[in-house]
């Protein structure tokens, strides 16, 4: 483990730009409140991580691509840090709160990139697991080496809360082929066979497993389903069986193991796929968000334009099963009237695993335009948000979180600018949603301001409870996206 020392301060420009890994920022949230007046919104968006590196082949400050998990009282979040044009980032960052969001402790994995004593050029992809079993925290990462080529899937690991992190564990090591989009879970489920496994994901032409069953110490032989896609998001059901959803094909697509990742099963459907393309050369794509409730029923949510006229925007919508295999038909999450011009895209879903049946809370965060129709000068990129207190039968209407951001603010790629392919919401405290998500103000010369925030909402707020009704919509665009484009989406990093 690095040796943690704890300076009780406020992330900002002030100070020395460059600190180390063991070093830990505490960022005090009530201190914050001027996001509030910086945004123009009732929700006070919290930074809570910032980029302390300087490298000049990376663009700095830049945070994005966030992913989270809650647990308890605890939220672990995570993110890119110092995001190169082509590919990757200087290192990943993490931010974790151990009550609930009034403060955040954030720095950067040691070990990982020649940034922080690690081998590796670039890293990406990070994302988030939590093993109660061995009382460990997980985040799963994507090493990228000199040829800009996905190289090892890693595991780095906590065993303090999330607080200090140890040296990463190779998971898997390519082979002189290219790693791509990897993903960790863990059954947090005690009365599960399988009760402390962790399962990783990644593609590399096709989608591979591997399972880890002493708290990600060491992990098993990587495994296949047979399937070709990416984006996958494995979740643990409270029997064990672990579902895997991702893009492939023309759509969404699911399988699933039931002996604990010692087999995977082939794919199914789940769903077909139309996406309006975002405007503003915005990267975007609709990888699933998944999740599951405390009986079972998993949930996987993206962008699509099946309920706009012509294909117009998008909406977030979603579909779910009981069992990995039969899937309900898309709906979408009414934001607003499928005629808004809104677009919604770059969906974190949660739903509060001690929730079940008609009660289960779901929150959703996402990013949109309030005007579809714009261009790389003109469109707002805002975050939003919205909650189910129901199963998805009512939503409260869209909250604005932060924004407008200029797209000249945000981190470029060589798919365009971006704020990440993925970002995420969790729920922690008990009813306590967590979106998490990168924000940028303007640019002081050329270098960016581009950062990891939070917001927490209580989802069962009376002052959220007008609610806006989910009906089945007949569905009025397909298949504007030729299938051979998702048959293997190679997004990198």
């Amino acid at each position: 483990m690095t040796e943690r020392r704890t300076i009780r301060v406020l992330v900002g420009r002030g100070g020395n730009r460059r600190r180390r890994a063991s070093i830990a920022l505490v960022v005090l949230v009530g201190a914050l409140s001027l996001a509030a007046s910086v945004y123009g919104s009732s929700v006070i968006a919290t930074p809570i991580s910032s980029d302390p590196y300087t490298n000049a082949s990376s663009q700095h400050r830049t945070q994005l691509e966030p992913d989270s998990f809650g647990y308890g009282n605890t939220v672990v979040a995570t993110f890119q840090t110092g995001r190169f044009f082509d590919g990757g980032a200087s290192n990943i960052g993490w931010a974790t709160t151990t009550n609930a969001g009034r403060t955040w402790t954030t720095g950067m994995l040691p070990g990982t990139t020649v940034y922080e004593g690690g081998p590796w050029t670039r890293i990406s992809d990070p994302a988030v697991a939590y093993d109660p079993l061995h009382n460990v925290w997980m985040i799963s990462t994507l090493a990228i080496d000199a040829n800009v080529s996905g190289a090892a899937i890693l595991t780095s690991r906590s065993t303090d809360g999330g607080l200090t992190w140890g040296q990463p564990v190779t998971t898997s090591a390519s082979s002189g082929t290219f790693y791509d989009k990897n993903w960790i879970t863990c059954d947090t489920w005690p009365q599960s066979p399988h009760f402390g496994n962790c399962y990783q994901e990644w593609d590399d032409s096709t989608l591979y497993m591997s399972t880890s069953s002493d708290g990600g110490l060491t992990w098993g032989p990587k495994k296949t389903p047979g399937s070709s896609g990416i984006g996958g998001q494995p979740v643990v059901q409270p029997n064990g069986t672990v579902v895997v959803t991702y893009e492939g094909g023309a759509g969404i697509r699911a399988f699933r193991s039931t002996d604990g990742g010692n087999t995977w099963l082939p794919s199914v459907a789940v769903a077909t796929i139309s996406e309006h393309n975002v405007a503003g050369n915005l990267r975007t794509s609709p990888l699933p968000s998944s999740e599951v409730a405390g009986d079972g029923r998993v949930f996987v949510a993206w962008q699509d334009c099946s309920f706009r006229s012509g294909c117009s925007s998008n909406d977030i919508v979603y579909s779910t099963s009981m069992d990995g295999v039969a899937w309900t038909a898309k709906v979408r999450v009414p934001i607003d009237p499928t005629n808004s011009g809104v677009d919604h895209f770059i969906p974190g879903f949660a739903v509060d695993r001690a929730s079940s049946g008609g009660s289960t809370r779901l929150a959703l965060g996402y990013y949109y335009y309030p005007v579809a129709a714009c261009t790389s000068a003109t469109c707002q990129l805002t975050v939003g948000f919205t909650s189910s207190t129901n199963g998805g039968a009512t939503w409260t209407p869209g909250r604005k979180v932060a924004g407008p951001i200029s797209l000249s603010w945000i981190a470029s790629t060589n798919q365009g600018v971006m704020v990440g392919d993925y970002m995420s919401t969790s729920f922690a405290g008990g009813t306590f949603a967590f979106p998490i998500f990168a924000v940028a103000k303007a640019k002081t010369g050329t270098t960016f301001d581009e950062r990891a925030y939070s917001a927490r909402f209580d989802v069962t707020l009376p002052s959220d409870r007008a609610k806006v009704r989910t009906r089945r919509e007949p569905i009025l665009a397909r298949g504007h996206r030729p299938v051979e484009e998702f048959e293997h989406l190679p997004i990198p990093n």
